[in-house]
């Protein structure tokens, strides 16, 4: 597994980090998370997920929620799983902020698709700084749709927090 290159920011994040690259043998990783119950996988991600944690104060950590229809499938939601182990980690607090609107899921969607779809609404008041999970960042649709729920919410600052990003087809 790789270190992830500088990850260009979503539109609506004022920063966004990755711990890994998405390569073969992470996809197997997240693969096994999402789809083969291995939830042993999230202590070893969240222990490195929490390293890169953003220094702010007053800082609440979310996920960007699954479909429900997929939480139901899996019996879980990778996200948050993820970001309550990072939260508990940094002795951070952490909240459910957003609900997924309906709709087909993003993978193997063409990246001007994946723009169009992801749909969040939020599901409190958004404290001022945010820290935003999520297992796989691939074009930055799904981290720009959730902050920009959480703006509209109240969130002055978002900041996203990866488990892996998809290398740009054009190698940027």
């Amino acid at each position: 597994m790789g270190a992830a290159p500088p990850l260009p920011v979503p539109p609506g994040l004022e920063s966004c980090r990755a711990l890994l690259e998405y390569d073969r043998e992470v996809r197997a990783w997240v693969t096994g998370l999402k789809n083969r119950d291995e939830r042993a996988r999230v202590t070893v991600l969240a222990d490195g997920l929490a390293a890169l944690v953003p220094d702010v104060a007053g800082l609440v950590v979310t996920w960007a929620p699954t479909a429900l229809r997929r939480r139901r499938q899996r019996g879980f939601d990778q996200a948050e799983l993820l970001a309550r182990a990072v939260a508990r980690r940094r002795g951070l607090p952490v909240a459910a902020l957003l609900r997924r609107r309906p709709g087909a899921s993003q993978a193997g969607r063409r990246a001007e698709d994946r723009w169009r779809h992801p749909g969040f609404r939020s599901s409190a008041t958004a404290p001022p700084a945010v820290l935003l999970i999520d297992d796989v960042a691939t074009t930055g649709a799904t981290l720009a749709a959730a902050a920009d729920a959480l703006r509209r919410a109240g969130a002055e600052v978002v900041h996203g927090l990866v488990v892996a990003r998809a290398p740009h087809p054009r190698g940027v």
